[in-house]
């Protein structure tokens, strides 16, 4: 056997019960059957191809890509109601996404490429945890939740809280994300989000940051900021000191300098292939007072 041959062979899916609900109360039912041997698959653009290195053997896997309760982007009660098996390509076309969560509309135009995220849900991207991930740092900044589902009943969760550690998510093991649910924010506000990869597409982060502003009565001060850091930390994070600085303020490039290296202070990067931990440092620095300012602008407007 060549060398070739071996890693072909070694790139084969471990062996597994595939099973296929038609229903969230059914596919409940299967991940408490096989609660902690199961996993839910709906793109498998993260959990095949950790199957594939074997750095994942679940013993089921629980198709809920056909689950019409969990498929859809719909508009009401001020609040966007988004299925966890919603493909992110559809969160990118959506208009109500783009009118009213333009900085989420911009990190689902962002992952990956087009074929990725035709197959890529939003529920997969906040199961996977990954600290560079693209969808939690907008839904964070705009105060997402998540909607858990079991057997037992469901709970929800602030997407802010939802993440422990890389790879890993306060979920238990019988639990599927149903929906991620978005509020519209009120009077005149603004979000944005920007990444840094080596490449310009198909790369993952190096450093990405959403910032979301609200402004006060007078349309020019900020009455409400939340700057929410990925790929610095093992988790995504907020930067409250960054946060502070613009509170209450009218923002001009000085200012938005002095978020930024705010923003670099609550930052906790690590040296790996990518990149330095001093390049990421200020790297927060330069697109934390980007996403501040397209943010900014974009709350002007309205």
């Amino acid at each position: 056997m060549n060398i070739q041959e071996k890693g072909e062979l070694n790139m084969l899916l471990p062996q597994f019960e595939y099973h296929e609900p038609g229903t969230l109360s059914e596919a409940c039912e299967f991940m408490a059957e096989f609660s902690g041997k199961a996993k839910a698959l709906a793109g498998g653009t993260d959990l095949i191809v950790n199957m594939k290195k074997k750095l994942l053997r679940p013993e089921h896997l629980v198709c809920v890509d056909r689950v019409d309760e969990m498929k859809g982007i719909a508009l009401s009660d001020g609040k966007i109601r988004i299925g966890a098996a919603e493909k992110v390509a559809d969160i990118a076309a959506s208009g109500d996404v783009a009118r009213g969560l333009s900085a989420l509309a911009v990190g689902a135009n962002s992952l990956g490429s087009p074929l990725i995220r035709n197959l890529a849900t939003i529920g997969g991207n906040l199961c996977s945890a990954r600290p560079a991930a693209d969808l939690p740092p907008s839904l964070i900044a705009y105060g997402a939740t998540v909607t858990l589902r079991s057997k037992g009943g469901e709970r929800t969760v602030a997407v802010e809280e939802m993440f422990t550690g890389p790879g890993e998510t306060i979920m238990k093991p019988e639990e599927l994300i149903s929906e991620i649910v978005v509020p519209i924010p009120s009077g005149a506000y603004g979000a944005h989000y920007i990444k840094l990869g080596v490449r310009r597409v198909l790369e993952i982060s190096i450093v990405n940051v959403a910032a979301f502003v609200r402004l006060d009565d007078d349309g020019s001060h900020i009455a409400e900021a939340k700057v929410v850091l990925g790929a610095v930390a093992p988790t995504p994070i907020r930067a409250p000191s960054a946060e502070e600085v613009v509170k209450g303020q009218q923002p001009d490039e000085t200012l938005l300098a002095k978020a930024g290296e705010a923003a670099a202070m609550d930052a906790k990067p690590i040296d790996d292939f990518r990149a330095s931990a001093e390049y990421r440092t200020d790297m927060v620095k330069v697109l934390t007072k980007r996403a501040l300012r397209a943010a900014y602008e974009e709350a002007a407007k309205k």
